[in-house]
Order: C-alpha cells, then structure tokens, then sequence
C-alpha cells in the first residue's frame, strides 16, 4: 500500500489512527491497543493533550521524578525531573545530599538579556543604510507600542536595537540586532511579534527613504543567548571534604581534561544536561532551545569546551559553572499542563531568574556526580545497578525473581550479559 495520504490532518484522531494502523502494522488489533492504553480516561485531560501539537495519536509517557535535599542560597528544593534514562535523578539526589553537609549550592542571575534579529539584503552605500537605520530607530520602536505595552507595564520590553553590517560573510547581507528583557515569560512570541513589526516598519520607511531596495529574508528569536547567564557553584575546604570517596585532585584533572579535549567534552557536557532537559522538560520549557544555545555558548571560543570548572585556591575547593538559559515561569505549558504547574509549585512556584538558578544547579550537581564516580569507582558500577531493573523488565521478570535478582547483584557485577545468565538460571531451577 502506497504510504502517502492526502488531508491527513484534517481526519479525526480515531481515522488517523485507523490509517496508520492499516497502513504499518501486521498486527493491527495489538497496535491499536498500545496506542490506545496511553490515552487519559479523563476526557477533558485527554483534549488538552491532543491540541498540544497537530496529528497526536496517543500520549508519550516519560517518568517524573524527584530529586531532594538540594540547598540552594540557603533554602531547600526537590526538585522535579521528567528523563529516562537510568542513574539521572539518582545521581543528583546523591551530590544534593553530598553537598547539603558542605553548605549547598550558591547560584547567581548574570544577565537575562534575549536576542532576535531581522535578517535582510541591502545593495546600497552603507553609510546611507546607517543614516537610514539611525533616522528610522525610533519610529521601529514606536510601532511596536501595541505589542510591548503588557511587558512594560511590568518592568520589561525592548532594550535596543543595533545596525549589524554582515557583507564580509555575505554580500548584500545586514542585521537589525535587537535585545529584550521578557522577564517571567521564556518569550519566544513577544520577540518574534517585534520583530515582525521591526521589519514591516522598517521596509516600509526603506520605500519611501532609500534608493536601494531593501529584501527582509527574516525575522527569529535566537536561541543562541550569551548575555541570558547564570552561575552555580560549589565550594568547600579542601581539609573538610571526605578523602575515602572524593579525590579532589583528580576531580579537577578530569574537568581540565574536558576543558581541551572536545571528544571528552561532548559526553562531558551531555552529563550536564542530563540533569538541566530533565527540569527543563519537567517545567515545561523547551529542551531543545536550551540545548542549542548551551552548545554554542560550549563554543564561543572556538573549539567546543567544558562547561564547567574547578580549582584549589587557598586551601578552597571551587566548582563551578556559567551557562545560558532562557527559561519562562508563565506562558506556553506553564498554564497548561497540569504536571507542569504541579512541578512549578513544587519549586515554590519560582520567578524566570530563580528557575535559571534551580536548573543551573540540577546540570552542576549531575556533572558533580558523574564525575565523582569517574573518578573514583567507575561509572558503570552505579550505572549497571540502576539499569538492572529495566533488563529484568525487559525479559518479564516476576516480582519474585527481581527480589531475587537484585539481592544477587549487591555482591555480583552487573551486566546485560550476567542478568540474562542469571535470569535463567533462576528460572531453569524454579522449574526443577
């Protein structure tokens, strides 16, 4: 059967599901089943759902947890993490609990500026473009009044617009560089609706001053925003920290390694985020955005990078970490999603600024932690031992045989290859 269709979005979700089933399944009945189970039984949930995105067939589940005892500015979180990979939410409940003893997380707002451009082509003299750009910058602003007028009133909006000559990367190319301050709100729509207007406003007056016509290629946010900072850290007294599991010295060999070898920095810097997509998921933020821009800012210097750091000075141990994230309280999920508010107030329902130094600290404590155990018993050790119950899960393991099994392997190591062995020979002597 041909695998196109024509005015897919428009059937009913029951019709989509029909086509699709018929279309990829041999075992249709079963396909459907499994679609159907992740549907919410409370019908209202179930369409607040649905009309999230365009085409959605079922729910994807993912585990929300909980990680305790963060002290963070001398106030106590626990915080929420929606990831599933093994270890994760263990790992940062453990370097919380570690720190907590040490006087916590000390975390700092840098900056919260944002970015967006409108990007365009102009093949006049550019001095004549800056006289232009100069002239028309208020009138930009001003048009913009309907749009900013909400922002203002509570202490945010446009904070300036620049003339970015591009024509050494590509000729005829120019920017119209603007920075914003959304405060609570991620931002995403207000800037963009600026920027639209920047452009309209701005092609408009070009008509009418210039000689030369102006092309606007397009107007976006960027997800790239280095000046939207925030500083976790730890620190310590090198004479107090434990020496039977914490090798200071060769915590920072490790740090300086990812700081310049990029192979070792990438796995490195997925660590951290790690511990940040799962508060950001958790909260509902955008991953991918916070992603993106972390990445880059890992680059800023040319060569992809560690993002965190560590020293010894003065008998002190210091780590600590400088990232960007652009994160939002109100707007989007955050009024929509009922795990989303739920985990919002279980953070004591923070502003922008405090959910930036929250998620900061769930990145520094996940790196904390996995490189403590690099360095020390190896990583896979604690790793394996989480994992242990999704290989069992995975071969249909009874109540009685994970019990079993789990006693086992507090004294075995474990691998995918060893839980199968053991698994059947559990089964192969139940049977005798």
């Amino acid at each position: 059967m041909c695998a196109s269709i024509s005015g897919f979005s428009k059937l009913s979700k029951s019709k989509k599901i029909d086509w699709i089933v018929d279309t990829y399944f041999s075992n249709k009945d079963e396909a459907k089943q499994v679609l159907k189970q992740y549907w919410n039984k409370n019908n209202r949930l179930q369409t607040l759902h649905d009309e999230f995105i365009e085409n959605t067939i079922t729910n994807y589940y993912l585990p929300l947890g909980v990680a305790p005892n963060f002290l963070i500015n001398g106030k106590v979180y626990t915080i929420p993490m929606a990831i599933e990979e093994s270890s994760v939410v263990a790992a940062a409940s453990k370097a919380a609990k570690f720190w907590l003893d040490y006087g916590g997380f000390k975390t700092e707002v840098i900056s919260t500026t944002k970015i967006g451009q409108v990007h365009f082509m102009y093949h006049g003299d550019f001095k004549t473009l800056q006289k232009f750009f100069d002239s028309v910058k208020p009138q930009l602003i001003h048009a913009t009044k309907p749009i900013t007028k909400n922002m203002e009133k509570r202490g945010g909006g446009i904070l300036d617009i620049v003339l970015i000559d591009k024509t050494k990367d590509i000729k005829g190319y120019y920017q119209l560089h603007a920075t914003f301050e959304t405060l609570d709100a991620m931002g995403a729509n207000f800037i963009n609706s600026c920027l639209e207007q920047f452009a309209k406003t701005f092609k408009t007056e070009a008509e009418k001053q210039l000689d030369k016509t102006i092309e606007i290629v397009m107007s976006i946010l960027s997800n790239y925003v280095p000046e939207c900072l925030v500083r976790a850290e730890v620190s310590c007294a090198l004479k107090d920290l434990p020496k039977d599991d914490f090798n200071a010295e060769k915590f920072i060999q490790a740090v300086r390694i990812a700081e310049v070898e990029p192979y070792r920095a990438v796995t490195h810097n997925k660590g951290i985020m790690n511990g940040i997509d799962a508060v950001v998921l958790a909260t509902g933020n955008d991953f991918r955005a916070i992603e993106a821009g972390v990445h880059a800012y890992a680059s800023r210097h040319g060569k992809y990078s560690s993002l965190t750091h560590a020293k010894i000075e003065h008998g002190i141990f210091t780590f600590w970490m400088e990232i960007p994230l652009a994160l939002g309280t109100v707007g989007g999920l955050t009024n929509l999603h009922p795990l989303v508010k739920l985990a919002l107030e279980l953070l004591h329902k923070p502003s922008a600024k405090e959910l930036m130094q929250i998620v900061a600290v769930a990145g520094l404590a996940q790196n904390f932690a996995a490189l403590r155990s690099l360095t020390t018993t190896g990583i896979q050790e604690g790793h394996m031992k989480m994992h242990l119950m999704n290989i069992l899960n995975q071969f249909d393991a009874t109540e009685a045989e994970k019990e079993t099994l789990v006693n086992h392997f507090k004294k075995h190591t474990v691998t995918h290859g060893s839980v199968i062995e053991a698994l059947e020979k559990l089964r192969q002597k139940n049977k005798s």
